[in-house]
């Protein structure tokens, strides 16, 4: 070990040398920069200072010198992909730089004494979000976030992509001076004057996220107190430090009994019962070296069967503080490496380890800048990095090495992924910016439309309000296409003419001059707004063209949900108990007099709960004969199938009046907007216009004067437009439930019978009888379902009058297998939702959160959503948020997004279902348990990517063609991000598939159920997997897969079986000829 320090190595002014506060070393090792009270930030040499005693070394010594700050300089870090370099100051202001690899073009500054600059370093980003000085500065281990705390006591996370504030956190009470980031990219720890370190747990945003996005990340997963309880407060930090290998914690200024010391807390359980005692002040910084050790050689280390190194690895610390003193200690010792006292006249400020751990450089508020260099072997024999990387790979974690381009082709994919990831991010600034271009016509679904789209309520499914179309399971209305273009054109604005005359018009000042007068761009509605707006999520904002794939957590499980008793709040503030009625010519208390003497041998009293309180019960005189059924029971009377079903349903109540309307846009009738009510309906330009055909029952109001049910008025349905009746109809008994659409008009009546018409009014089929009462009718084109009160589901399609399968059962659904293994009744979950895709696919959603879909080629229910994925999952709530934003980039056909909605519809359901019934709490606090074990590192990710296999699947099934391409990149993307090469090559290999050509798939493509029975497996035979070509699709995962560099032995011979390198080379040929 020696000491260097080179007299050149300083902040030097004109009477004395600065106070030099922080410094860093970049991770390739070539650069130390340092910051000090002069104000600048000036880059280094570490070549130039390990030779500082050479005379024969020529090489430049400063590189760069920033000075962007108004104020003393308190930080400054390199992010760990070394691309930017970040500084804090007391003017509350975070610098942000950027390497430019062109030579400087400017000399020294005059007036002053400084070298000229050997590199240019130029500001990218100023930050502001401090209302006071900004202490330390961190980046997280895949530059995703940057993270500055000061002393506002405020923690203040930025996007390491675009550099927006995603969220300022203020869980600490007093200063904030120090943080550090796990390096299996889960946790960073904030030390604050408080007295406590706090562990704020994260999931690292992707490059389009928000601050909307992130509202329910970087939560807070343990606040440490003990080590810190008596600690000083004299300190001008407290950096932390976390190990390379992810165990622990080295937490500055803290003491043991009147002793200061270094606490070591451990990862999990988070306690700090281990100190480093050694020092005789307070201890101001930690620094763990980024390098593992180990005390073999390498060549004589034993490893297991899957790789892993046996010998025990070490790791270092370095600590430094106000007694200016440095310690150096080695988890193998239980005392220092060794101790330096008075390494400098005032108080060691920062501590920075060279990346391969072999040099320390230790700042000082005297101005000086040590060099403490090692002898290989001094430390330990160097471990190497993938070593390391295979120790946090227990932690779960994504981050990979930079690993070995095999070829030019493989760098040309990476080269052409991370231009398509920088792209989204540019173009979302440019957006916020007010910069983007107007917006073009879109695609959706494979059709041109004039303006943006987004989905219509479909199944239940909550369209956005700036819906300009409205669409049925993703495809649009023949008649609007047909509107938007004539012979090829389109329509053109009417309010062109007039707005370009608006733009230039002219008007004479008072001096006699001409001037145009400025137009409004707001006011002149030729431009759609490029902010972003709400669709499907309230808690999250989605970018005009833009779609955010990455892992979110929007669902704050945290609460517990406070539910008000039946009758709101006055039933909690009073009480719900019914009071006694009192009639007229009795005393107060009489009747609580009578009650309380027929209880007084153990009976119970019988009431009759009236309008005016509990009276007890009137002994009448039974009637002979029949007695007519009251109409407030009627559809209440027990069914004699009933009796030995499984599944018992509640049967509606029968209505004496039933109305509902139907929006009929261009000539054809559209289904009705949920979230509207019936009343309304969306037209093709998107406003709320009155409806047009009505459907109306009148069931009879009176009971017969004969006393019996046969002999009762018949039901009168009625169908109009726009108040004119179409057409009439007449049923001999009570109608409960009606639906309807453009292609058919049904009606289910009480005593378990359905009728259908067509549209004229002409009788569509005879009447379809039932087994008892039906309690859910939903019609879909021109599929129509009816569930009945024993639990079955009936299917037809009204064209061909034929149904796809038998009636299916709700029985699994319910928890029968699980409920039937009691004695005694017990109450299941209770059916929400029924609907129908447009492929006549039943999608069933319960009360406890779960979502099905059943599948008729299989003859089986699928469970689609339940509240697991919500609490597990890091992508739960993202699958909304990208199919809401879906722009189709090709020509689909009819037909090919069949099924759009129904996994957002049901996910929304798990969401809702589980806030409210607090389920998901209690799972939460099961899997916060479960991560703190051994042996559950990785489960977050393991969930993650079975929710992604999951959503794959099951829009696989539905045929949801725009979902299935949004969810399969996301799973590309991850599984790539973790290094999975199995899940890889597997996934690769099934997009290859079939050799069937294009002919067989567009000789099915006449109709939507062949099809189905051909692309909607893996191994179908041919070259379309879900609607999309398999040489599309493929292309799209190898573009995204291109960036990880361990992969390109496996996605380098498919992308030339493609010839992706090939079109890569052509465009950059083009592109270099166009320059």
């Amino acid at each position: 070990m020696r000491f260097i320090r080179p007299v050149w190595l300083t902040h030097s002014g004109e009477k004395k040398d600065f106070e030099v506060y922080s410094c860093h070393v970049s991770p390739d090792g070539s650069r130390l920069v340092t910051a000090a009270g002069d104000g600048y930030v000036r880059v280094w040499s570490t070549e130039a200072a390990f030779n500082a005693a050479d005379p024969s070394f020529h090489g430049p010594r400063q590189l760069a010198s920033m000075s962007y700050h108004s104020g003393t300089i308190h930080t400054v870090r390199f992010s760990g992909n070394g691309r930017y370099l970040a500084s804090g100051a007391d003017d509350k202001i975070v610098c942000v730089y950027t390497f430019d690899p062109h030579p400087p073009t400017h000399n020294t500054a005059f007036g002053t004494d400084e070298p000229p600059p050997v590199e240019t370093w130029k500001i990218h980003r100023r930050l502001i979000g401090h209302d006071n000085d900004v202490q330390d500065l961190g980046w997280s281990h895949d530059s995703s976030i940057l993270v500055s705390v000061g002393l506002d006591s405020k923690v203040v996370v930025w996007s390491g992509y675009t550099f927006e504030k995603l969220k300022t956190i203020s869980g600490h009470q007093s200063l904030v001076k120090g943080i550090t980031f796990d390096p299996a990219n889960k946790y960073f720890a904030t030390a604050s004057d408080d007295r406590t370190v706090k562990l704020w747990r994260f999931t690292s945003p992707g490059p389009n996220s928000t601050a909307y996005d992130q509202m329910s990340n970087f939560v807070l997963e343990k606040s440490i107190e003990n080590p810190f309880k008596n600690s000083p407060l004299t300190t001008y930090f407290r950096r932390c430090s976390w190990s390379p290998d992810g165990n622990h914690i080295a937490a500055a200024n803290a003491v043991n009994g009147p002793v200061s010391s270094v606490a070591i807390i451990n990862r999990s359980i988070w306690d700090g019962d281990i100190h480093l005692i050694g020092h005789e002040g307070p201890v101001e910084v930690c620094a763990f070296s980024p390098r593992l050790f180990s005390k073999v050689r390498p060549s004589n280390q034993s490893v297991d069967g899957k790789g892993q190194n046996l010998s025990n690895l070490v790791t270092v610390i370095a600590c430094a503080g106000q007694d200016k003193a440095l310690s150096i200690w080695i988890t193998s010792n239980p005392r220092p490496l060794v101790i330096t006292q008075e390494l400098a006249v005032k108080s060691l400020s920062d501590l920075a380890w060279t990346p391969d751990g072999l040099n320390l450089f230790i700042t000082s508020l005297d101005g000086s800048i040590i060099c403490v260099s090692f002898e290989p072997g001094e430390l330990g024999y160097e471990v190497s990095q993938e070593e390391t990387e295979k120790t946090l790979e227990r932690f779960g974690t994504g981050r990979r090495g930079a690993g070995i381009i095999e070829g030019t082709d493989g760098l040309l994919m990476e080269e052409k992924s991370r231009e398509d990831e920088l792209r989204g991010a540019e173009g979302r600034m440019g957006a916020l910016m007010g910069d983007a271009p107007p917006s073009q016509s879109s695609t959706a679904n494979g059709h041109d439309n004039p303006a943006p789209t987004s989905a219509a309520a479909v199944n239940g499914f909550t369209p956005s309000t700036d819906a300009k179309l409205p669409l049925v399971n993703g495809e649009e209305p023949q008649s609007t296409r047909n509107d938007a273009q004539v012979n090829g054109q389109n329509h053109e604005d009417p309010n062109k003419e007039k707005l370009e005359k608006l733009k230039s018009r002219v008007t004479i000042t008072k001096d006699g001059k001409k001037r145009i007068v400025p137009l409004l761009l707001s006011s002149s509605g030729g431009y759609e707004s490029s902010l972003p707006r709400a669709q499907l999520m309230s808690a999250s904002t989605i970018i005009q063209g833009g779609k955010d794939d990455s892992p979110q957590t929007l669902l704050d499980l945290s609460k517990p949900f406070d539910g008000l008793p039946k009758g709101g709040l006055n039933s909690l503030l009073l009480g719900n108990k019914r009071k006694w009625a009192k009639p007229e010519d009795a005393e107060d208390d009489s009747i609580e007099k009578r009650i309380s003497l027929a209880s007084k041998d153990g009976a119970v009293p019988i009431v009759a709960n009236t309008s005016e309180g509990l009276v007890p019960a009137r002994s009448g005189s039974g009637s002979a004969g029949q007695q007519p059924t009251p109409e407030f029971i009627r559809p209440a009377i027990l069914n004699p199938s009933l009796t030995v079903s499984q599944v018992r349903l509640a049967v509606p109540k029968l209505r004496r009046h039933i109305t509902q309307k139907i929006g009929k846009p261009n000539g054809l009738a559209a289904p009705e907007d949920s979230t509207r009510g019936p009343d309304h309906a969306l037209t093709a330009n998107g406003r709320q216009t009155q409806a047009e055909l009505m459907i109306e029952v009148r069931n009879p109001s009176q009971l017969p004067t004969s006393g019996r049910s046969s002999d009762q008025e018949p039901c009168k349905i009625t169908v109009s437009r726009r108040g004119q009746p179409l057409w009439q109809d007449f049923l001999p008994r009570s109608t409960l439930l009606v639906t309807g659409n453009e292609t058919f008009w049904a009606a289910a009546c009480e005593d378990g019978s359905i009728h259908a018409w067509t549209p004229a009014g002409r009788r569509l089929v005879n009447a379809l009888i039932l087994e008892s009462q039906p309690v859910k009718v939903e019609c879909m084109k021109n599929w129509l379902l009816c569930v009945t009160a024993v639990g079955l589901c009936y299917v037809w399609d009204m064209n061909t009058l034929q149904s796809p399968h038998p009636p299916v059962s709700l029985a699994p659904l319910l928890d029968i297998a699980i409920y039937s293994l009691q004695d005694h009744v017990t109450a299941g979950p209770a059916v929400t939702a029924a609907r129908l895709s447009s492929e006549g696919r039943i999608v069933i959603r319960l009360s406890n959160g779960e979502g099905f879909a059943y599948s008729p080629s299989m003859y089986i229910w699928q469970r689609i959503s339940e509240v697991w994925w919500a609490v597990g999952s890091q992508y739960w709530n993202s699958g909304a948020a990208s199919v809401g934003d879906l722009r189709s980039s090709s020509g689909a056909k009819d037909g090919s997004n069949v099924s759009a909605g129904i996994i957002p519809f049901l996910e929304g359901g798990t969401r809702t279902e589980s806030m409210v019934r607090g389920k998901a709490v209690l799972l939460q606090r099961l899997v916060k348990q479960l991560l703190s074990r051994e042996g559950y590192e990785g489960f977050e990710s393991t969930v993650s990517i079975a929710h992604l296999e999951n959503r794959v699947a099951a829009t696989l099934m539905l045929g949801s063609k725009e979902e299935f391409q949004v969810y399969l990149y996301m799973y590309a993307k991850r599984i790539g991000n973790e290094g999975l090469k199995t899940k890889v090559e597997e996934l690769l290999q099934g997009l290859l598939g079939g050799n069937g050509g294009d002919d067989d798939i567009e000789a099915t493509e006449s109709s939507v159920g062949k099809r189905n029975a051909v692309d909607r497996t893996w191994d179908n035979g041919t070259d379309y997997v879900c609607g999309w070509a398999r040489t599309e699709l493929q292309k799209g995962v190898l573009s995204i897969l291109g960036k990880n560099r361990d992969l390109h032995r496996i996605t380098v011979p498919y992308a030339k079986l493609l010839g992706v390198p090939e079109e890569l080379e052509h465009e950059t040929e083009h592109e270099m000829m166009v320059s």
